[in-house]
């Protein structure tokens, strides 16, 4: 029996090439060999701190080759106690005989997934030639989108916002070394007119990304807001811009789409494809310079499963 290793969030840190991982998760969405049943998605009750946590369980597996399970926990009110609000552990399995191959630490490889199935998005999406990114938000997520996306656009200049402006300084001081400038700014107001990529990853209650200020040919990568009552863009957003989600199966998840479907905003036939269809090249991404692009991501299976596959390679053969 192939014994178990443990992967953890150190190894996951050094050894990622966004390049790789992006192509990894290309190949996993074209593929129609891999299963991924609806994930579980609970909520339940926190009285220290008064606002709900969420417990996610997140199955797939390729048959005959690999099967793995995700058990997450999203607790938005971490920060008070000095944590992240995601915390996970991830198994990856055997598919033939049913051994655990291997375990993962899965904050960091929950992150990395994340950040290259936005940037996996924008090389459909955003303009080929796209420069400037704004980054809203501060957490985990926030350097990965940003190096992500940079992997697949000549970005040379990144905007950090935040609701604490020493965070936002923080996240640009810690790439620092990188090929673009990094500058923390005090509203987003300042920049999101001007630059090609808006990135949001926040717990946000209310809309942040706001479709009056929008210009022609921008790319909408929308992380956050993973409840139906959160919203990271508001309507005007969404009237404005051609909508893309990771699947179809968690557009009921996210206020950014679960609202304006309830309210009529948007339509189903109107959500213009997935990762799976892009992919797959059922569906046509960005079709011109002025078209206004949105990418709303929930999280996927899948993606777990194609990272998990992906660090447990690097870990055995190194």
């Amino acid at each position: 029996m192939e014994p178990t290793v443990q992967v953890n969030d150190d190894f996951i840190k050094a050894n990622t090439n966004f390049k790789e991982l992006i192509l990894a998760l290309k190949s996993g969405f074209a593929s129609e060999d891999i299963n991924i049943p609806n994930r579980h998605h609970h909520l339940f009750p926190n009285p220290e701190t008064g606002v709900d946590s969420t417990l996610l369980l997140m199955p797939a597996w390729h048959s005959g080759k690999e099967a793995g399970v995700k058990i997450a926990t999203v607790s938005p009110e971490n920060e008070r106690f000095g944590l992240p609000s995601v915390h996970a552990i991830y198994i990856l399995m055997n598919a033939v005989t049913g051994t655990v191959k291997a375990t993962f630490q899965a904050k960091e490889m929950t992150a990395k997934r994340t950040a290259a199935s936005s940037a996996l998005a924008s090389a459909f999406l955003s303009k080929e030639n796209s420069t400037s990114l704004l980054m809203i938000g501060t957490g985990v997520l926030s350097t990965n989108l940003i190096r992500a996306h940079a992997s697949v656009r000549p970005i040379d200049t990144v905007f950090v916002w935040g609701r604490n402006q020493e965070k936002a300084e923080t996240i640009c001081e810690a790439l620092k070394h990188e090929t673009f400038n990094c500058k923390a700014i005090a509203s987003i107001d300042e920049k999101i007119s001007e630059v090609d990529i808006i990135s949001s990853a926040t717990l946000s209650n209310t809309p942040l990304v706001l479709g009056k200020l929008l210009k022609e040919g921008q790319h909408i990568d929308l992380v956050g807001a993973y409840k139906q009552d959160m919203r990271e863009a508001d309507d005007e957003v969404i009237k404005k811009a051609s909508v893309f989600v990771d699947s179809f199966g968690g557009r009921k998840e996210s206020g950014d789409i679960f609202i304006p479907m309830e309210e009529g905003i948007l339509k189903e036939k109107d959500i213009k494809g997935n990762l799976f269809s892009l992919c797959l090249k059922k569906t046509k991404g960005r079709t011109n310079d002025k078209e206004i692009t949105l990418f709303k991501s929930v999280g996927h299976a899948l993606e777990d499963l194609v990272a998990a596959s992906y660090y447990y390679e690097k870990f055995t053969h190194e």
